[in-house]
């Protein structure tokens, strides 16, 4: 079968996606596919057409790759994919949405308050209403950056209002969360219409103060742990949430879902879902499915038999 590996791109995770993309290409060249990689930098669309491929990996990373953009381009041409369709991946990138669409499923997540420009007019009443909701520290994230790109940590006025004018230069709306102190676990999920959690979850300890672009993907500062250490029900409790997480948000193909199980009261959290796994050597991802006996090159195929079949529906 013919696969187009689309990588690199020109958002702020190029790198990483042009890593993951070399690992996915060895992967499908290991199970007998016909690979051809194309760097998103070049001309895609006449590529496309000239090569047509059978079906389409897409290993980029954050806008342009995770946001429905190019889920789009492949939905008018006709063209097979791996991965969520044009809508599931815009609202898992957008956090505001994610949040809304999730929370109206009962699925907890971390208190928030949406900023804006608008509401920086008058900073003091925005900041007024998150220490009376969140309290310090919190967390700023632009509502549509991926892995950590512009998050910002608060402890006081001063630091929130850094922190909500950085993440709004990289898009016109953050959201604004509560500190929980917390394990942070992964979760990996893969199908359809009948998604199914892989059968252990992993842990992730950074070793900087909270997971930064850099700890994720490239210096390799967290430490990860497969199984990650929770007792039996909450990893079943993690594993069940992420199924219907996926299902609720209308996620096809794989996502890795992440989330927090809060000390004290072992409260399970949705912290985030990410459409576009990392592939690289230390992408939690395929790890948990490797764990659980499913290789690379075995999990790609079936990546690839569920764009096929997502397509023929």
């Amino acid at each position: 079968m013919k696969v187009a590996v689309l990588m690199g791109g020109k958002s702020f995770e190029r790198e990483v996606s042009l890593a993951s993309g070399k690992v996915v290409c060895e992967a499908l060249e290991e199970a007998g596919h016909k690979v051809v990689p194309l760097d998103t930098n070049a001309d895609l669309v006449p590529t496309l057409r000239s090569e047509r491929p059978d079906v389409v990996y897409n290993a980029l990373h954050g806008k342009h790759g995770e946001d429905g953009t190019i889920q789009g381009l492949f939905q008018l041409a006709g063209i097979p994919f791996v991965g969520c369709d044009a809508i599931s991946s815009a609202n898992c990138m957008d956090k505001e949405m994610t949040h809304t669409i999730l929370e109206a499923h009962g699925i907890q997540m971390a208190k928030w308050l949406r900023v804006d420009n608008e509401k920086m007019q008058d900073f003091d009443a925005f900041a007024k209403q998150a220490e009376q909701k969140l309290g310090y520290p919190m967390f700023v994230k632009p509502a549509n950056a991926g892995s950590s790109v512009g998050v910002g940590k608060a402890h006081d006025r001063a630091e929130l209002k850094s922190a909500c004018l950085h993440a709004l230069q990289e898009d016109y709306k953050a959201v604004v969360e509560e500190c929980i102190e917390m394990q942070e676990m992964e979760t990996a999920v893969l199908g359809n219409s009948n998604p199914q959690a892989a059968g252990v979850v992993g842990e992730l300890v950074p070793v900087v103060e909270f997971y930064t672009y850099e700890a994720k993907y490239i210096d390799g500062t967290t430490a990860l742990h497969i199984p990650g250490r929770v007792d039996e029900e909450i990893s079943q409790q993690l594993r069940r949430t992420a199924e219907k997480a996926f299902a609720a948000i209308g996620c096809q193909g794989f996502a890795r879902i992440d989330f927090f199980v809060r000390k004290g009261d072992h409260a399970v959290i949705l912290n985030e879902i990410n459409t576009i796994p990392g592939f690289t050597s230390i992408s939690m991802y395929p790890k948990l499915w490797a764990h659980c006996g499913l290789s690379y090159p075995q999990l790609l195929d079936r990546l690839i038999q569920l764009g096929l079949e997502r397509n023929a529906q």
